[in-house]
């Protein structure tokens, strides 16, 4: 939290700012001097005086204009001080005494209500996201005389309010997409629900055109919804990088798709004032890196930490900087690059160059991902087929049962999934027999297992196995999680 103080004392008039302020901080005292004057308030001649505390931190962004002014206004006696107390304001004002949107508002409202205001003035275009929070007052301001009017109850601004549990509860309109939509593709379609089970993460192989895209973007909607705790979430991520919908949260599970150009940083997050990247942008949701090969390296290898701790930790002069980053990370690659190796009629890639192309996703990366499969080309009689495929309610319905056994069995862990499992857990959660240790010793001898695959098949397993409703891991379970291993040649 950032009071601001503002005094109005005789002497040589001017208009001073304190504070460790960034420059669009420090110019606000020209848009709130020229607000103000155009909104009809002539302020005396006087020497004015702002101070932003505490003093040791750096003051970014333009949502201060709001709160500056008001206690400008209170400095000059337009705003008796008692009318200010326990109430927050933010956002930014134009030249006329307009007030625009901001990014954060959300968790600025969450932050005030945890310091212990009662009330806070925010940007009208802000207002729906601020009024999910309950047990605090949130009022929507479209101009400074608005704001002025309501502090001196000449006219109060409407109050706000939005239940997030009957949004939530409140069918969206539109259909969702459909696994039923996809013919064939059974295995894949098979691996997207064990990944959706158990939050495991997923790589799909393929030619062009077989239908990767299309598993991947319907991932989401077998996931389970979102809770309260989790919208609220979400939803201030989402606030902070100024991408929430005009309904002021998300309701829900993000999906994001960036494209292969996109550089580390945007990956990550950062920048001079660090903003959440796409990283933390698909936390609780899926994050689709679409040819994954075609990604720069740094890019790629970003994914590395967050994939293993569930959050981004950024460093920069100002400070350290930890955002959440916890999400299915699902991704596609073609065989090579023009996407039709090993069919030499259509191919002209020679195997160095394929095997160039396949090894620039680098091993420890490979490692992180639990379910590899390959999507084929589909046969022209599977295409035309008029057998109903399974929809998207059924997968989900066989999801949601896997995942409650998993909340059941993980109450009062910390854990909620079985992709969370340290190595630790596995003998506690992941228990096999004797048929099923000897059948391990021989998968990790002939597939070159690391310690890290070893424990993803443990885990892939103990999901299968919660899919069926079984208790314990049997070799039905440890054979087709060892389908989901790739090949050493793509290792």
């Amino acid at each position: 939290m950032i009071s601001v103080e503002a005094d109005a004392s005789d002497g040589l008039p001017g208009f001073a700012m304190v504070g460790y302020l960034a420059s669009e901080v420090r110019e606000a005292q020209d848009r709130v001097r020229t607000a103000l004057r155009n909104s009809g308030y002539r302020l005396p001649p006087k020497r004015v005086t702002v101070n932003l505390a505490p003093a040791d931190i750096r003051k970014n962004g333009s949502g201060f204009d709001l709160p500056i002014a008001v206690a400008v206004l209170s400095a000059h006696g337009y705003l008796p001080q008692e009318l200010l107390k326990d109430t927050f304001f933010a956002g930014e004002l134009g030249l006329d005494g307009r007030i625009h949107g901001i990014h954060g508002v959300l968790g600025m409202v969450m932050e005030a209500k945890r310091s212990g205001c009662t009330s806070c003035i925010v940007p009208s275009a802000n207002v729906r996201e601020g009024a999910v929070i309950q047990g605090i007052d949130v009022y929507g301001a479209a101009h400074l005389s608005e704001v002025v009017d309501h502090l001196t109850a000449g006219n109060p601004l409407p109050k706000i309010s939005i239940n997030i549990e009957e949004m939530l509860a409140r069918e969206h309109a539109g259909t969702a997409l459909d696994f039923a939509d996809i013919k064939g593709q059974h295995m894949a379609k098979r691996a997207a629900e064990i990944a959706a089970a158990g939050m495991h993460n997923l790589l799909l192989g393929g030619p062009p055109g077989a239908g990767k895209t299309m598993i991947a973007s319907r991932i989401p909607g077998i996931l389970p919804p979102l809770s309260v705790e989790e919208t609220l979430e979400v939803s201030q991520i989402h606030s902070v990088a100024g991408t929430l919908p005009e309904e002021g949260i998300l309701t829900e599970r993000p999906f994001r798709m960036p494209h292969h150009t996109i550089s580390s940083a945007a990956m990550a997050g950062g920048g001079a004032n660090p903003r959440p990247g796409e990283i933390s942008l698909a936390h609780r949701g899926v994050l689709y890196l679409d040819e994954l090969p075609e990604f720069q390296n740094d890019a790629m290898e970003v994914l590395r930490q967050p994939l293993e701790e569930g959050e981004i930790r950024i460093s920069r002069n100002s400070g350290r900087y930890v955002f959440p980053a916890e999400f299915m990370l699902v991704a596609s690659r073609n065989p090579c690059r023009c996407g039709y190796y090993p069919d030499r009629q259509r191919c002209r890639c020679s195997e160095i160059e394929v095997r160039r192309y396949l090894h620039r996703i680098s091993r420890p990366l490979l490692d992180r991902i639990d379910l590899h499969v390959e999507v084929q080309q589909l046969p022209y009689e599977d295409l035309v087929q008029g057998g109903q495929e399974e929809s998207t309610e059924q997968i989900r319905a066989r999801v949601l049962r896997a995942q409650e056994i998993q909340k059941r069995r993980y109450k009062g862990t910390g854990l909620r999934f079985n992709s969370e499992l340290a190595s630790s857990d596995l003998k506690r959660y992941c228990p096999i027999g004797e048929e099923e240790e000897r059948r391990m010793k021989k998968i990790y001898e002939q597939k070159h297992l690391t310690a890290r695959t070893y424990h993803r098949l443990l885990k892939v397993a103990r999901t299968i196995a919660d899919l069926e409703g079984c208790e314990r891991i049997g070799r039905p379970h440890l054979d087709e999680a060892v389908l989901y291993r790739p090949s050493e040649c793509l290792m």
